[in-house]
């Protein structure tokens, strides 16, 4: 049993709010150094923080229907979100987890591996030998353009772009309101609510439109959309518009954000160690041969898929996640408070040396298939686990190998000179300056 440690106050009135509010990830990385199990002050409120990965499964798998989401998760993400799966609890949760469950089958989303390759391939096309560009813009576009063709089955164009442009100014404003002590009523006439307000009703009026279309025909795309309007559940019940509008919104949220941070991160470490980068190379140039690679690829881009791991491991998009307990919620022999918060620290853990040593180092042997297997059970955690698991994990990760095979095969990115990088917690763990990189045409393949 891990005891629970009290850890000191860094002030007396605040308690630790000053100093995770300067910088959360040094946070994170101090708080696990205390204990395992952490109850930490930030004013008159406490926050226990899991630090250990037995804990991790206690509260994400083993207990939790005990825990549900945060009131400040549902305050800053409802209004864009609605109730979809990130948001909701209970009943409710499981029965459209059930629903969108289908939608997400391996079979379903082996037939998004071309459109990926593609528009991946559409963006190297543009790129010219020796550029500079912000590479992490240039990933959120490429990930909001195949999720757009993934969900709603639009091409890149005008619908598509204006889908984009609407989520990228959503995301604008939530990052602000995570960033937030105490977030604003949504009736204060701020130029913020009502900007937000604007974005939400300009967004759906875009998806109600495709609902309704897709109600009309009642046939089957091949998109999200389609799967998501055809579930039914045992009764023959099936979504409602604003259900579907919810899970629409929440697919868009994660569906891009977070594997364009994945990339982002992937490639700057790669620009990093120039190693790692050449087996990347060999490795595919022996698999591709210079062609694009395809879903049946995948299996054999073994040290891409280790590349990605090791990166979402330093950097994962998804740093922490938060959860409310419910009343008699008892955790390693402590009773929790109802409503007590609960902080499952995914970035102390993937860099806690008892369980990945050196952490520090970007190493993705770590994730070989040998090496894999006597990692901790749950220390490494970029998707989440037990029933909450990111229901979109195979499409991320799927997503995030082959676009870096398409990419790799054609440039080099260097980081710009004197371009500062340091990660940032938003929604998501992102460069907090961007990432400046010049894209550099590989010499392999012009020959």
């Amino acid at each position: 049993m891990l005891p629970l440690i009290s850890k000191p106050r860094d002030t007396f009135f605040m308690g630790d709010l000053p100093t995770l509010s300067h910088d959360m990830l040094q946070y994170l990385l101090d708080v696990s150094k205390h204990g395992d199990f952490v109850k930490a002050m930030f004013g008159p409120y406490a926050m226990y923080f899991l630090n250990h990965p037995d804990l991790l499964h206690k509260v994400l798998v083993e207990d939790a229907d005990q825990y549900e989401k945060t009131i400040m998760i549902k305050q800053v993400l409802g209004p864009v979100i609605g109730t979809g799966l990130f948001t909701n609890d209970g009943d409710f949760w499981k029965r459209q987890r059930k629903l969108m469950q289908p939608a997400f089958h391996s079979k379903r989303i082996a037939a998004y591996a071309d459109t990926m390759v593609d528009y991946a391939a559409h963006l190297a096309d543009g790129w010219e030998n020796g550029e500079t560009l912000m590479f992490d813009q240039a990933m959120t576009n490429l990930t909001m353009h195949i999720v757009v063709k993934a969900l709603f089955g639009l091409e890149m164009g005008a619908d598509a772009d204006e889908i984009g442009a609407t989520v990228k100014k959503l995301l604008e404003i939530v990052d602000v309101r995570f960033n937030r002590l105490m977030p604003l009523p949504d009736w204060m006439p701020t130029k913020e609510n009502r900007d937000l307000r604007k974005h939400i009703a300009r967004l759906d009026a875009l998806i109600q439109g495709f609902i309704e279309e897709r109600r009309r025909t009642g046939k089957d795309n091949g998109d999200l959309l389609s799967m998501i309007l055809l579930a039914q559940d045992e009764d023959g019940g099936a979504m409602t518009d604003k259900q579907v509008r919810d899970e629409a919104m929440t697919i868009f949220g994660a569906g891009h954000e977070t594997t364009a941070v994945a990339l982002t991160w992937t490639f700057y470490l790669l620009s990093q160690n120039p190693e790692v980068e050449a087996r990347l190379h060999d490795e595919l140039s022996a698999v591709l041969g210079g062609r694009l690679p395809t879903f049946a690829d995948l299996p054999n881009l073994k040290y891409t898929e280790m590349i990605v791991k090791e990166a979402m491991r330093l950097y994962p998009p998804a740093f922490a996640t938060t959860r409310l307990a419910r009343e008699g919620t008892v955790l390693e022999g402590v009773r929790l408070p109802k409503m007590a918060n609960v902080l499952v620290n995914i970035y102390g853990v993937h860099h806690d040396e008892r369980f990945f040593p050196d952490p520090e180092r970007f190493d993705p042997e770590r994730f070989s298939p040998e090496n894999e297997k006597t990692i901790t059970r749950y220390a490494y955690l970029p998707f989440g686990a037990g029933p909450r698991v990111c229901i979109g994990n195979q499409f991320a990760m799927m997503e995030a190998k082959l676009i870096v095979a398409t990419l790799a095969q054609r440039f080099q990115m260097h980081l710009a000179p004197g371009h500062l990088v340091q990660p940032e917690r938003m929604f998501t763990l992102r460069p907090k300056y961007g990432m400046k990189m010049v894209v550099t045409e590989r010499q392999a393949v012009l020959a």
